[in-house]
């Protein structure tokens, strides 16, 4: 009679073993394959989705998606013609990574090539190198093919124009004479040190854009990768966090992917992409793991502003921001196949 009781008992395990097992699945065929951006670029996460039904793979959807961003300009904040530095040149920067392999592709301050998303692709496809830089790497890119071409457009060339007529404020120069806030220089370095203010340099959804993508695809590979042309008005030669693996974004089949937007000097100090995949790795939730991912950040610098979208491996998703208003992040998935636009509420000091 024991026996027989324990039978039936290891048989119940067994089939609500089967059943859990079952509804895990489900879950998983529910909302994979799934695309996920950072802001309202709808036509970059439709063009994912769409190579992505079309059966193409995840690491070609994403760069499908992010490359319709450079094309479209986004918020001219991605691509050519935007975020003009000092000396009036557009220069971009991009990054891809397989969660799969951990494989990275990135460049920055890439020069007169359109694609940065293309070559950082290329970065990972045809060396054994992760990052490329400047000129070089636009060296690289003409010789897997890519075009040698102009970034500047006449709207880039006005805000120039512009930012040199208003004594080119705001700026990126501290702890220089003459004074940055009243002048363009030419700079040298001064002896005593001022404190550091992020509030003038214009950081706002306006001047950090960067495109963050994360695709998974039906069978649980993820993929993350962004572009950008940068903060305007920069120092030539400044690489943000967009290139840099687990800052400006991070991919891993075991966790989920991540991306980040925002003020990227300083984001960059604390990996928060690593960090809130790391977090979805150990069960925590997509929109709890950005938070935990963020909290440092605003510690220490509390008039920070940026943001961290987050999918977990299962497909669900969300996201944590600091100092804007609101943060907007793009969905498609099998569970909602029309691209929908996600808001969310910003913590503000």
């Amino acid at each position: 009679m024991e026996f027989r009781n324990n039978f039936v008992t290891l048989k119940l395990i067994f089939v609500f073993g089967l059943i859990a097992a079952d509804v895990d699945l489900h879950v998983k065929t529910i909302n994979l394959p799934i695309v996920v951006n950072t802001w309202p670029f709808t036509n970059a996460t439709q063009a994912a989705w769409n190579a992505l039904q079309k059966n193409l793979s995840a690491a070609d959807s994403l760069v499908i998606g992010c490359s319709t961003c450079e094309i479209e300009q986004c918020d001219g904040t991605v691509g050519y013609g935007g975020s003009p530095d000092e000396h009036g040149e557009t220069t971009l920067d991009a990054m891809i990574m397989d969660g799969g392999s951990l494989a990275v592709g990135a460049v920055g301050s890439l020069r007169e090539i359109k694609n940065a998303i293309g070559v950082a692709r290329a970065v990972m496809k045809y060396t054994d190198h992760t990052l490329l830089v400047g000129d070089l790497a636009t060296e690289f890119a003409v010789e897997m093919g890519f075009k040698r071409e102009s970034l500047s457009t006449n709207r880039s060339r006005q805000m120039h124009l512009s930012w040199k007529e208003n004594k080119c404020q705001p700026n990126f120069r501290k702890n220089v004479v003459p004074d940055p806030k009243t002048s363009c220089g030419p700079y040298s370095p001064k002896t005593t040190n001022g404190p550091e203010d992020r509030i003038s340099k214009g950081i706002s959804p306006d001047n950090h854009d960067t495109i963050g993508m994360v695709v998974i695809d039906s069978v649980g590979n993820v993929w993350a990768g962004t572009s950008t042309n940068g903060a305007n008005n920069k120092i030539p030669g400044r690489v943000g966090d967009s290139p840099v693996m687990g800052a400006g974004s991070y991919a891993s089949n075991s966790g989920g992917g991540a991306a980040a937007t925002g003020d990227g000097d300083i984001m960059m100090r604390f990996l928060p992409s690593f960090r809130a995949v790391l977090e979805m790795e150990r069960g925590v939730a997509p929109d709890v793991a950005a938070k935990i991912a963020m909290t440092p950040i605003a510690a220490h610098y509390p008039d920070f502003s940026g943001a961290v979208v987050a999918v977990d491996v299962s497909g669900r998703h969300g996201a944590y921001c600091h100092g804007f208003s609101w943060f907007s992040y793009s969905v498609a998935s099998s569970a909602n196949s029309t691209v929908h636009v996600v808001k969310v509420p910003c913590h503000k000091v």
